[in-house]
This record gives C-alpha cells, sequence and structure tokens, in this order.
C-alpha cells in the first residue's frame, strides 16, 4: 500500500441509506483529502442522485488506482451489480449478494495493499440473514475474511471511545455468557488498538461493572468480584493500565472520561447509548484486530427515511476522516 492509495466506501444495504450518504460525502470533500471510491452500482448511484436533486456525477472505475485521477470531477465507482431493483425502505434477500461482494472484495482489496482501508455503510443484518448469512454482523464477517483472526468493535468519537466486551446478543445471553476470558480478550484487542490505531503509547482502560453501582460489595449482583475483577488483574499483569469495576452511571461524564482512553463495557448498550448521547452524529464503529483499517458509521440503515434526502452524512465523513488518520498511522 502506498500513502496516495484511497479507501474504499462499500454499499452496504441498497434499500437503506448508504447510496446518499457516499453521495453527500463525496460533495462534501475537502481540498487534500485521501481520494475514495464507492463499491455499488454506478447506474443505482446516478439515479438516486439524479431523484434527490444532487448535481454529482458518478464515472465507473476498472480498478482502485483509478480513483485519484476520477475523485476531484466525480464519484469514483467500482461495479458492483445489483441483482434486483431497489426500492428504498424496502430490503430485498434478492440484493444481499451485492451487498456482500462489496465487503468482501473491499476486504480483498485491503488485504491485498491496493487500498488504504475500507469505509462500510450499513448493512440490514435480516435482510442479509434472510438470504443465507451466517455472521452476527460485519464485525464477525471480517475477521473471518481476514482469516480467522480476533476481533473487537470499538465505537469513537473525539470525546469517547468504547469496547463492548459482548455485541450482538441478546441481553439475557449477554449476561450469561460473561466471563473473565471475554472481558482480557476485549481489554487486550482494545489496549493494542489504542496503541497501533491512535498512537497511545500506554493506554489507560477504565472497566465498567456490570450491575448497579457495580454490584456495592454483592448486595446488587456477584459479577463484578466473581468475573470482572480477576480479569482486571490479568489485564494489570500484562502491563494494561486497567482499573474497575467502575459503576457505568459515572464513567462517561466529562470529568470522568479525561482519566481513561477507551472504556470497556459488558453489554452492547451500555457501549452504545453513552457515544450516541455524546456524539450521535459523528461516532465511528472501528474494528480492532484486523490486519487493514476498517470503520463504519454508528448507525444503522435508517429505513424510514431512505430516499428522502433527510440522510446526514456526518458519521461517514468521521469514518472516513478515521480511516484515514488510522491509515496515515500505519504507513508512517
Amino acid at each position: 500500500m502506498t500513502a496516495a492509495a484511497p479507501l474504499a466506501v462499500t454499499m452496504g444495504e441498497p434499500a437503506g441509506i448508504g447510496g446518499e450518504l457516499s453521495l453527500k460525502a463525496w460533495s462534501m470533500r475537502q481540498r487534500g483529502a485521501r481520494p475514495f471510491f464507492v463499491l455499488d452500482d454506478a447506474v443505482r448511484l446516478a439515479a438516486l442522485a439524479d431523484k434527490l436533486g444532487l448535481d454529482i456525477p458518478v464515472r465507473q472505475i476498472a480498478r482502485p488506482a483509478d480513483a485519484s485521477a476520477v475523485f476531484e470531477t466525480a464519484l469514483p465507482v467500482l461495479s458492483v451489480r445489483l441483482r434486483g431493483p431497489v426500492r428504498p425502505g424496502h430490503p430485498d434477500p434478492t440484493n444481499a449478494p451485492a451487498t456482500l461482494e462489496a465487503i468482501e472484495r473491499g476486504a480483498r482489496l485491503a488485504l491485498d495493499g491496493e487500498i488504504a482501508g475500507m469505509v462500510t455503510n450499513p448493512i440490514q443484518k435480516k435482510t442479509l440473514q434472510d438470504a443465507g448469512f451466517q455472521h452476527p454482523g460485519h464485525t464477525e464477517y471480517l475477521a473471518e475474511l481476514a482469516g480467522g483472526v480476533d476481533v473487537a468493535m470499538m465505537l469513537a468519537c473525539p470525546e469517547l471511545r468504547v469496547v463492548p466486551v459482548t455485541i450482538h446478543l441478546a441481553l439475557a445471553e449477554a449476561v450469561r455468557t460473561l466471563d473473565s476470558v471475554k472481558i482480557v480478550r476485549a481489554g487486550r484487542l482494545a489496549a493494542a488498538g489504542l496503541k497501533s490505531l491512535f498512537g497511545i503509547e500506554r493506554p489507560r482502560l477504565a472497566v465498567a461493572g456490570l450491575n448497579p453501582h457495580a454490584g456495592e460489595q454483592g448486595s446488587m449482583g456477584d459479577e463484578e468480584a466473581r468475573v470482572i475483577a480477576p480479569a482486571i488483574e490479568v489485564l494489570k499483569r500484562d502491563g494494561i493500565d486497567a482499573r474497575g469495576p467502575t459503576p457505568a452511571d459515572t464513567l462517561f461524564h466529562a470529568a470522568a472520561r479525561a482519566t481513561y482512553d477507551a472504556a470497556l463495557c459488558m453489554y452492547h448498550d451500555q457501549a452504545l447509548i453513552p457515544i450516541k448521547t455524546v456524539d450521535f452524529a459523528g461516532g465511528v464503529n472501528v474494528t480492532l484486530g484486523l490486519p487493514f483499517v476498517r470503520t463504519s458509521p454508528d448507525h444503522g440503515t435508517a429505513l424510514d427515511i431512505a430516499g428522502t434526502g433527510r440522510a446526514d452524512p456526518a458519521s461517514l465523513i468521521a469514518a472516513l476522516r478515521m480511516a484515514d488518520d488510522v491509515a496515515r498511522r500505519r504507513h508512517t
């Protein structure tokens, strides 16, 4: 990979807001920004731009290296053919192969060093699963495409970074399956990612408790003493600056956030609610542990507003900016 390699943006769910976000992100590009191209259907993007009244030219390219020459005057698109028509707000499993093809090609281009990283537009997991997709989400699928590596999900914005220990599980199952091994694994990946992706030499991890008041000495649950505290001791023995378990309700105000580089959270919403409250439009999903750069907007497909022109590209733009920053840091 060269320092000038472009970023690839995947299609995402074609019936969602991904196409609109890609178009708007290109229209709001800044001079000197790293070029990007979209793995998508050029005909459908041009039609979408016309429908939304966006004066955005779309140009098909043959290979990633062509993106730089096109980027200033048109949105470069590396063709992924849709299998059927797209109705905004109405996902169709017929088009699931195109969604997956975009992800697979992006991962392959990243592994081959042809791109600086990939930015993934949101997918509709249920639609993909109805078409035979076997993974809970993007993160797990990318781990497989990268050779079965160990990965974790980080959500990041300028004011906060969070890493959920359990991700796409029902809350009852997340609590039932939480163990020290999972916490240690997430903590190690978080510390390594803060070093390699964000340039933090000695990362500080704050580890959230599971129960109200972090169990209050066992009166509200014993997971803190039985599961979480032993994991923190393992992380400390690894040389990782980890502290806790800390009550989650005191972990995310501004003064607390200044004391750590990332918060390790026990379940999905414990991590995502605070970051979406702090920066709903600018949060970015970063995959830790991959051999290439991958970021994503921290929101879903927004089927209710798809095709209306109301989608806000702020999170995709933030994901592009973070992918660029991380790629530059890894390249130097």
